[in-house]
């Protein structure tokens, strides 16, 4: 009969930074493991990469834990709140499993709800400040097409220069559910089009700045540089940092808001859109609190005097 080995524990467990390494190893994602990476390097740089996990043990632990993650992402939205909780919860389980913890050093933490937010369309004066700013040309290139054609930024970044119809302002997108639509867009796109493409001809129309580190589909890669396609996470952080925590989706949803409140009709708003019901389209087309208010200031007797 063969005998089963066993790997020995150590008492004490593990350093904290060799614990993380051994965690994301096993994590085969390799989105999910970037965003849990972003979790461990925090709290290994609050402990040290050298603390054993002992360190999270009992309640001192647990106090430590829940002051430390209060302070570092108790100010962020509830979703990046519960994306680090998640993350450090899916560690901490893992490490549970392995003998190398026996309690829950996240106790004091709870997810937190996300609450509807009825107000996601930027104004006009927030999108024409991202527009017009000193942004790179990528950036600006990207976020004026994504608010003039309204389209979904999965969309716009799987666009090829071969896709493009920059003489009619047009290119044909997948939509969701892998429908072929076609967006259109305006002047301004229109000249910053070609200037970000200069002769590519072929290839992502939207690139990474550097070359690709890994290997990646020939479809995703501009042949002439090297360059990968821009991710759709690469993306939203860069539109993120810009727009003070707005989102890029929030493009879209003012592009829409803005067209229903300079009232486009329905088949229109539905076209722009990509939307195959004016259920899903409702949602998007509310009338923001600035237009709201221009339609009391207008119908104001007061004003009438």
């Amino acid at each position: 009969m063969t005998a089963v080995r066993r790997t020995a524990v150590q008492p004490a467990g593990p350093a904290l930074g060799e614990a993380a390494a051994a965690f994301l190893e096993g994590v085969a994602n390799p989105n999910t493991a970037r965003a849990y990476a972003v979790a461990l390097a925090a709290l290994s740089a609050e402990l040290g990469l050298g603390a054993p996990l002992t360190t999270l043990e009992g309640e001192v632990g647990a106090d430590r834990v829940g002051r430390w993650f209060t302070a570092q992402w108790g100010h962020r939205a509830p979703a990046t709140f519960d994306l680090r909780l998640d993350a450090l919860s899916a560690a901490t389980s893992w490490w549970r499993d392995q003998d190398w913890l026996t309690g829950d050093p996240l106790v004091r933490l709870t997810r937190r709800p996300r609450m509807v937010d009825r107000t996601k369309a930027l104004s006009h004066a927030q999108v024409d400040a991202l527009l017009t700013g000193k942004s790179p040309l990528r950036e600006r290139t990207l976020w004026r097409l994504l608010y003039e054609s309204a389209a979904r930024a999965g969309e716009v970044l799987a666009l090829d220069a071969d896709d493009l119809d920059l003489r009619n302002r047009r290119a044909k997108v997948h939509r969701k559910g892998g429908a072929v639509d076609v967006i259109t867009w305006r002047t301004e796109t229109a000249r910053l089009l070609p200037r970000l493409l200069g002769k590519r001809r072929t290839g992502p129309v939207f690139l990474t700045d550097r070359r690709a580190q890994v290997q990646l589909a020939p479809l995703d890669l501009d042949p002439a540089t090297g360059r990968a396609r821009l991710s759709y996470r690469r993306a939203a952080e860069l539109f993120t940092a810009a727009a003070n925590g707005a989102t890029l989706h929030q493009l879209r949803h003012s592009a829409l808001t803005h067209a229903a409140e300079d009232g486009t009709n329905t088949a229109t708003l539905l076209s722009y859109s990509g939307h195959t019901s004016v259920a899903s389209l409702a949602r998007y087309a509310r009338v923001s609190p600035e237009a709201l208010g221009r339609w009391q200031a207008e119908r104001d007797p007061a004003r009438r005097r």
